[in-house]
């Protein structure tokens, strides 16, 4: 198996256009043509990772930070990074980063730190716009069904948690086939008229490739009239941070001493604690102290992020909680996640979880 198809079944759970402007995703390090011998998932690539994939004999590794995020003017082996990349090149061993992209998408990292804590009904917090698309095309009646089929199949019709939605309405089409062509129906140089049906359907705009082809491989006319309009929508399974709820209200000190445990914290940091109870409760892996205010305006009673600062502390004010449970802890899971989708879809292939912690930041208690 080459190591591609492996990245692309990442690049279709996370497509890489999800990913922020100023991050950096993909494939950053080896050849994607190279067979793949195992793989290993990580957070983060260190030298120590690196070491560690060789011992397991795996060329490829998966993280979710990627290893190179600014631009480098070298690699001489200074910093940790410049070893992992020299010894990672050294052996042909791949590097693979699946980052804001995944964090972007609903089935991403916030999704299974709310597993852990046992949230329903979850959705995106701030869900993106310009991220959806339309299609218009125009059918024979006879050839519609088929050519709905193809295009649900390729991805398109999907609103949130329905699929296969689609609006039709017939008409009549007119079209003139010029010289050298070769019409499905009608005749040359005449005016043809045609009972004809609309199908529309929304679809992400990262799938408009697929979309085109599978229109026209299905549709019967040799030359295929299609409109795409981009829309304005929110997107509802991308963007940032996600809200759902407990099944039940837990007391605040008693939901905080369980989220300590959930993540293998000592200490939590927090806005201070507020009498109402918590039942709502708002997700951001990583540094997520730009979405403060969504989840206030979202209702939450708890807002879980990382990376938050002395005065965000204060935005908090008393309309929710802001817990602060760190960057790593937040985003511990994502190794798990990573490790099942690839295990989903090459049930017998090997795929590892690191063994390596390669959380920074400790605590002297």
């Amino acid at each position: 198996m080459k190591i591609g198809e492996i990245t692309q079944t990442l690049s279709n759970f996370a497509p890489t256009a999800y990913q922020e402007s100023y991050d950096n995703v993909g494939l950053l390090v080896g050849n994607a043509n190279n067979t793949c011998l195992g793989i290993i998932c990580t957070l983060d690539v260190t030298e120590a990772v690196v070491k560690e994939a060789l011992e397991k004999n795996c060329n490829l590794i998966v993280a979710h930070h990627p290893i190179i995020f600014k631009g480098l003017k070298r690699i001489n082996g200074y910093t940790d990074a410049e070893k992992a990349i020299i010894l990672a090149i050294q052996h042909n061993i791949a590097i693979y980063a699946i980052h804001t992209n995944l964090d972007n998408v609903l089935p991403g990292v916030n999704s299974k730190l709310a597993q852990k804590l046992g949230l329903l009904h979850t959705q995106i917090l701030l869900p993106k716009t310009n991220g959806l698309c339309k299609l218009y095309t125009f059918v024979p009646i006879a050839y519609a069904e088929k050519v709905r089929n193809a295009l649900f199949e390729a991805g398109a019709g999907k609103i949130g948690a329905y699929s296969e939605c689609s609006f039709s309405v017939p008409g009549n089409g007119t079209f003139k086939a010029g010289e050298g062509t070769n019409p499905f129906v009608g005749k040359i140089l005449e005016r043809h008229l045609e009972k004809e049906e609309k199908v529309e359907v929304i679809f992400p705009a990262v799938l408009q490739n697929a979309i085109i082809n599978a229109l026209i491989q299905a549709h019967p006319y040799e030359e295929v009239a299609y409109d795409i309009v981009a829309l304005e929508n929110e997107f509802s399974r991308v963007g940032s941070g996600i809200i759902g709820h407990l099944a039940e209200p837990k007391d605040a000190a008693k939901f905080l001493s369980d989220l300590k445990a959930i993540v293998g914290v000592a200490v939590i940091k927090h806005s201070p604690i507020l009498e109402k109870p918590i039942q709502k409760i708002a997700i951001c892996g990583g540094a997520g102290s730009f979405l403060i205010s969504q989840a206030i305006q979202a209702g939450a009673d708890i807002f879980i992020t990382a990376d938050l600062k002395y005065h965000e502390f204060f935005e908090a004010n008393n309309k929710l909680i802001l817990a602060d449970i760190g960057h790593w802890e937040s985003e511990q899971f994502t190794i798990d996640l990573l490790a099942e989708v690839l295990q989903t879809k090459f049930p017998t292939f090997a795929v590892l979880k690191s063994a390596v912690s390669t959380n920074p930041v400790h605590y002297f208690l």
